[in-house]
């Protein structure tokens, strides 16, 4: 059965781009984000499809989206930041390697940026984003098997921190 070494939760600006990527390269592996594959199903970006079809739309093809990955993908993998808020695809993370990329409000927002695409952003961007965080942050620890902390870090020593939290077989 294919499944993914690693999977990446945290929410926007906890560098789940960033480090899956280099966590990737680290363990020779592909890297995968559930967000990319929304954009590719939809022929348009995310925020596109926030502003043309609503969020519930978006929420059916980012379900499917991290469904799919799930079965299909054996490197590491990245969620978009509400993908956790599915009853559905947190049942589907039980039993692999979540990595919850912890991240403080201050940092978020210098990693975003206020001006960024992020549709659910938009109005109060630093306000929203704190909502964001407080309202998922207990989701996130929940389903997270490794909660690794980025504030602050080079995303080396994050990367080397999540490779040593990793089940060995996972690592090469």
């Amino acid at each position: 059965m294919t499944r993914p070494k690693a999977i990446l939760i945290g929410p926007p600006g906890s560098g789940k781009t960033t480090i899956g990527s280099a966590l990737a390269d680290r363990l020779g592996a592909d890297f995968r984000d559930t967000d990319a594959d929304v954009e590719a199903a939809a022929g348009k970006p995310v925020s596109e499809i926030f502003i043309d079809d609503g969020e519930p739309r978006f929420r059916e093809l980012e379900s499917a989206a991290v469904r799919l990955a799930l079965t299909e993908h054996d490197g590491v993998l990245a969620l978009g930041g509400g993908a956790v808020l599915a009853p559905d695809t947190q049942r589907l993370l039980a039993g692999h390697t979540v990595v919850y990329l912890r991240v403080g409000l201050s940092d978020a927002v210098k990693r975003v940026g206020l001006a960024a695409a992020r549709p659910l952003l938009v109005l109060n961007p630093r306000s929203r984003l704190r909502e964001l965080m407080a309202e998922r942050a207990p989701i996130y620890e929940r389903l997270a098997t490794v909660t690794v902390a980025t504030d602050d870090r080079d995303p080396g020593d994050i990367v080397e921190e999540i490779v040593k939290a990793l089940p060995p077989a996972e690592v090469r």
